[in-house]
């Protein structure tokens, strides 16, 4: 259980990560402001209480899909019957 719990937290913040990289990077390229104030300034503006919502709804929801993909890819796999093992 523990271990779940722990790959739960490491992919939601990898997630939440992509998610600020890609707001930070359309920042930089598309913002004159960005590239005229710096990196600093760029990471003000997009480090907002409502992009973090948007972000861990994200997170969640990215993970919930992840996660029942993988259980589905589990379940479809063929049971291997102990006859059969050469």
């Amino acid at each position: 259980m523990k271990n779940k719990v722990w790959r739960a937290v490491v992919e939601v913040g990898f997630i939440i990560f992509l998610f600020y990289s890609n707001l930070l990077m359309g920042e930089m390229e598309r913002s004159s402001a960005g590239r005229d104030k710096g990196l600093w300034w760029d990471l003000r503006d997009i480090v907002t209480w409502k992009n973090f919502a948007v972000a861990v709804v994200a997170a969640l929801i990215g993970y919930l899909l992840v996660e029942r993909m993988r259980d589905g890819a589990r379940d479809e796999r063929p049971k291997q019957d102990s006859r059969t093992k050469g």
